[in-house]
């Protein structure tokens, strides 16, 4: 996803590009995440999180609807809202909302969520109607079509093995199909950014973190808005789809799933909606999260290699912040200002 974002904001900006894939382009994280267009509660992270985030959600609608009238391929970006379910920091959430122009609104639970056997559902939620969601897969796939059509080269199967440098410059790379020459190379690896790296990470500190999801399949959506409850999320699609995640698991390049994860959103979930008892996940699935501290990405050019960037770990909220980041990374890159101070996002 940010290796997509950066080669489309490039391509724009009128240079060429190439994207190098170790498998195939927008299979890993971006793929198997929710793609919330939100952090799950904004006002628990740092301003460094929420700034991107919001600047990232705020140019979602005109991009999405940019993608699909350019390749015929709906992102199914749509403004749903997200409904929170207690317990949550009702005062801090307001708050905080107000202090950054994000709608919110206390409404009664049951006026929003289906009733289950025969119960209405009692007390409070608090409604987070701005917030969106796309489609991961259909945005990836919508993405990959522009940057070709923009003219961008895709080389999959290609693994990045060596750096070649000349003082402190990177003149080539080493793949496991050949050796490629740039100007200047952006490593936006996702998870395996530093493994990448090696000894050019320095200090950057990204990590996998898997997380696991079900996926549910109904006739028609059972509610319109993303529920969150705690760290739970369950999130309608507009064909009956449900997808309900998702683990937090330090568990290195593992990508297995397993019946602990799988029963625990179960019950979870079926402590929300009882009536769910006798649906089973047609499908479970596990992703690498690119981890970092304090959910903060590193963007930007490396401290002592002058054609080096990165734009990588997003950890939970990469397609939120995807768009923003490659404003970022092409502001620095061409010496333009930047819209909000960027120094929690340099390379150190």
């Amino acid at each position: 996803m940010i290796g997509l974002t950066s080669a489309q904001a490039l391509l724009s900006a009128g240079y060429r590009v190439t994207l190098v894939e170790r498998g195939i382009v927008g299979q890993e994280a971006s793929w198997a995440g929710g793609g919330i267009l939100s952090p799950l509660c904004p006002w628990d992270y740092r301003e460094a999180v929420t700034q991107l985030a919001q600047r990232g959600m705020g140019m979602f609608s005109e991009a999405a609807a940019m993608l699909q009238a350019a390749t015929g391929i709906d992102p199914e970006y749509q403004r749903c809202g997200m409904l929170l379910l207690p317990p949550f920091q009702q005062e801090r959430a307001a708050q905080w909302c107000a202090q950054h122009r994000l709608a919110s609104q206390p409404v009664n639970l049951a006026d929003h969520l289906p009733a289950q056997q025969g119960q209405e559902y009692q007390g409070k939620g608090l409604l987070l109607p701005e917030v969106a969601q796309v489609r991961n897969p259909r945005l990836l796939h919508a993405l990959r079509a522009h940057v070709e059509m923009l003219g961008g080269v895709i080389l999959e199967h290609h693994e990045v093995q060596k750096f070649e440098l000349v003082g402190e410059r990177i003149t080539g790379l080493q793949t496991t199909q050949g050796k490629l020459h740039a100007d200047a190379c952006i490593i936006a690896a996702g998870a395996w950014s530093r493994a990448l790296l090696g000894e050019h990470a320095l200090a950057m500190d990204i990590r996998p973190i898997r997380g696991q999801v079900l996926l549910f399949k109904f006739d028609a959506p059972p509610f319109r808005q993303i529920l969150l409850k705690e760290n739970l999320y369950i999130i309608p699609r507009r064909d009956g789809h449900v997808l309900v995640g998702s683990t937090l698991e330090d568990a290195g390049f593992d990508r297995s799933i397993t019946v602990e994860a799988r029963d625990s959103l179960l019950l979870r979930v079926r402590e929300i909606f009882p009536d769910w008892h006798d649906h089973v996940p047609v499908r479970h699935w596990a992703g690498f999260r690119p981890g970092s501290p304090d959910n903060i990405p590193t963007i930007g050019r490396h401290p002592h290699l002058a054609n080096l960037y990165v734009n990588s770990g997003h950890f939970r909220y990469g397609v939120t912040m995807s768009l923003a980041s490659a404003e970022l990374l092409l502001n620095e890159i061409e010496g333009r200002p930047q819209l909000f101070p960027v120094e929690e996002y340099r390379w150190h």
